[in-house]
């Protein structure tokens, strides 16, 4: 009966019962079927590491005859087959659980723990926990688990209200963390837009799968012709907004391709570079429409050509396009579509003259049948609404991804400062760049002047092969560069801000301010050249004393806090030099060591195996000399000490005294750089020192109570908290 209890005879009958018939089941079509579920089952529990006696009777004591009939198929070919107790019910799995482990199974299931289990209710951990990963991995098998078998719990039959309201948020929970991954995907998928087939080939061919949320957010308002005006993070798919709909707009309304026809799309961005990577982009996405890219340093007659063939999409400076227009040679009339890419810098007073000589060809004053006009910008400032409002029709569409955010750089970005004298900067920049980017890492360094820039490249300091990138480059040699650090055959650029804006570079590890910029839109673009799509990357600012203000700036203007660092230890460009030997031997091919293995052989017999591959790491790395530096002021040489005294001491002087009675008078000359460090009962004085006189002066036994010398071991970061 349903509600009877068994004894530890009856127990025994069934056992054998179940060696008689299982052998029988097994021939039979349903059993086959069955089987496999029930090894997933016991495999689930093997899992969660739980004898199988107790959850059963959890359960089958709240299931009843008649839930049998509805909850799966094993319990109907149980109830075929025999009669209908609460045991046949159990048979399929408890059987096979008898039969290997038949004395556990007496010791678990005494008639005590039945009463208790049938008095217990189950709980939520106990049954939702296991059933979730069981359907996770059934869904991985078949992909419709919730089609076959929608009552399982545990693999045994179980239903009601209640177990139906804890399955519903046992699976809630679970995939919850699913639903949160796939948001993005969600929404941008191509399907919720009118993309062509075609189209959608091409951007998967561009790693592109779904539409990132600038994209998802803009593409209907540009697609359906109103004026916009965008603003996102740097490295979040800014150009595909406007590309995407215009080619998609321009391919829908394509009539006759006439030799000679006036283009309908004009893309204006700040610089060279940034156009021809625009320009790039929209021949990703369409093989239909003729797209050219006109900018100074490059001949005319190549772009009149193009013009006299056709043009549907042009993308410039807006130097040379002016220049086109003034020859009489290019033709603005027929624009439906303006994009000002990076439009703070279009209008802002470099750029706002020639902008405005351009539009007008196509613009007329407060008129609603001007051509389509899109603004987009990581930073745009209430001034450039003022400004663009001569642009825009009366109604106007407005996305913000930032919005009010505190933090207006993006947030893949780890932001870092270091103080550091103008006369280190350059040895201490290759430290930087050995340990955060490495030899194969990509680094951008970005300067102030196109001098500082071409000096910079050139120095010893850096190791790894650096180019410049600034506006006294001939533009040939500005596109090879570019190319050059894009393909990866050299891991450093030093450019001026011709690189800062809207460049897209692929696995850009580390950028490199090399001091505060004057404005905090500089910055945001700067940083913004590694971290992009998804990836993190670090930006290191340079500072001095004098330009702590302009740090400050940047963190209240940007919304972000620098974290305060020092000049790589000696320890860490070891480290990371290492690193780098290493990954360089796994680059050489068998066979080139084939050539080397007898003097290898010999170099060990001479100094020993540990011996001589450490030598041979430290050449390979280059770091066979290691200069230690202040924490202070980054200067070479001096290692970082701290005076701690335990009473008060009204000002400096009275370390000077003691520093000079224990060390001698001519210690002025070899002590640089004395701060006061806060203390809640002692006062910490932090100075920087020779390094050669750093061992004798923390070994003197002379420095007695209140006094005590050793070596700082505090971060830069923790130095700057306590100052």
């Amino acid at each position: 009966m349903p509600g009877k209890l068994l004894s530890d005879a009856d127990l025994e009958s069934d056992t054998a019962m179940a060696r008689v018939e299982m052998p029988r089941k097994q021939n039979e079509k349903k059993g086959k079927k069955e089987k496999p579920k029930s090894n997933k089952t016991e495999e689930a529990a093997e899992e969660k590491d739980e004898t199988i006696s107790p959850k059963a009777k959890k359960v089958k004591k709240k299931a009843g005859p008649s839930e049998a009939d509805v909850s799966s198929p094993k319990s109907k070919k149980a109830k075929k087959k025999e009669a209908p107790s609460q045991d046949d019910i159990i048979s399929p799995k408890t059987k096979s659980a008898k039969k290997s482990k038949e004395p556990c199974e007496k010791t678990v299931v005494s008639p005590k723990t039945k009463k208790l289990i049938k008095n217990e209710e189950p709980s939520e951990d106990d049954l939702g926990a296991p059933k979730s990963k069981k359907m996770k991995k059934e869904k991985e098998m078949n992909g419709e688990i919730g089609e076959k078998s929608p009552n399982l719990k545990n693999g045994f039959p179980h239903s009601g209200p209640d177990s139906d309201s804890k399955e519903a948020a046992s699976e809630e929970s679970n995939s919850e963390l699913e639903q949160e991954i796939t948001v993005e995907q969600k929404e941008g998928a191509f399907s919720n837009f009118p993309i062509s087939e075609e189209t959608i080939k091409l951007l998967k061919a561009r790693g592109v799968t779904f539409l990132f949320p600038i994209q998802a957010k803009t593409f209907h308002h540009v697609y359906s012709g109103k004026d916009l005006i965008a603003q996102a993070r740097t490295g979040t798919g800014k150009t595909f907004s406007f590309a995407i709909p215009l080619v998609e707009k321009l391919q829908g309304e394509l009539q006759d391709r006439k030799r000679g026809r006036a283009p309908q799309v004009l893309v204006l961005t700040p610089t060279r570079e940034l156009a021809s990577q625009v320009s790039r982009d929209f021949s990703d996405v369409t093989k239909k429409l003729a797209v050219a890219c006109f900018y100074g340093g490059t001949p005319y007659g190549g772009q009149i050509e193009r013009m006299r063939n056709g043009i549907d999409i042009l993308v410039g400076t807006p130097g040379r396009i002016k220049d086109h227009l003034q020859n009489g040679k290019l033709d603005l009339t027929k624009l439906k579509h303006v994009v000002l890419d990076e439009v703070d810098q279009m209008l802002d007073m470099g750029f706002a003259d020639q902008v405005e000589e351009i539009l007008c060809v196509a613009y007329k004053k407060d008129s609603e049948d001007n051509p389509q006009t899109l603004l987009f910008s990581a930073t745009c400032p209430h001034w450039v609404y003022n400004v663009a409002k001569k642009y825009m029709k009366s109604t106007y569409e407005q996305v913000d991804l930032i919005g009010k955010k505190t933090q207006k750089t993006a947030i893949t970005v780890e932001h870092l400062a270091i103080k550091c004298h103008w006369t280190q900067r350059a040895a201490v920049i290759g430290d930087v760049i050995r340990v955060y980017s490495g030899y194969q890492g990509r680094t951008i360094i970005f300067c102030e002047t196109k001098k500082e820039a071409q000096e910079l490249s050139q120095n010893v300091s850096i190791r790894q092969d650096a180019q410049s990138l600034h506006g006294d480059i001939p533009q040939k040699q500005r596109e090879i560069t570019l190319k050059g650090f894009r393909n990866g055959d050299f891991g450093v650029l030093v450019a001026t801000n011709v690189a800062a804006r809207g460049l897209d570079i692929p696995e850009v590890d580390l950028v490199v301010q090399s001091s505060p910029p004057k404005d905090v839109e500089s910055y945001i673009h700067r940083s913004g050249r590694t971290g992009r799509a998804g990836r993190t990357g670090i930006c290191i600012c340079f500072y001095q004393h004098k330009e702590e203000y302009q740090l400050a700036q940047v963190e209240q203007k940007a919304g972000i806090k620098f974290k305060r660092i020092g000049v790589p230890s000696a320890t860490e460009i070891i480290k990371a030099s290492s690193k780098d030997a290493i990954r360089l031997l796994d680059s050489v091919p068998p066979t080139a060591i084939a050539h080397f293995k007898q003097s290898a052989e010999k170099l060990i017999e001479e100094k020993g195996a540990v011996e001589a591959l450490a030598a041979a790491l430290a050449h390979i790395s280059g770091a066979t000399s290691v200069n230690q530096r202040s924490l202070i002021n980054s200067d070479v040489g001096f290692v970082t000490m701290i005076l701690q005294c335990s009473i008060e001491m009204p000002n400096i002087s009275y370390a000077w005294k003691e520093l000079k009675e224990q060390l001698g008078e001519d210690i002025d000359s070899k002590v640089k750089g004395m701060v006061f460090l806060k203390g809640k009962q002692q006062l910490h004085i932090i100075y920087g020192i020779k390094s050669q006189l750093s061992h004798g002066a923390s070994s003197r036994a002379g420095f007695c109570p209140p006094y005590q010398l050793h070596l700082c071991l505090l971060t830069t970061d923790a130095l700057h908290s306590q100052q």
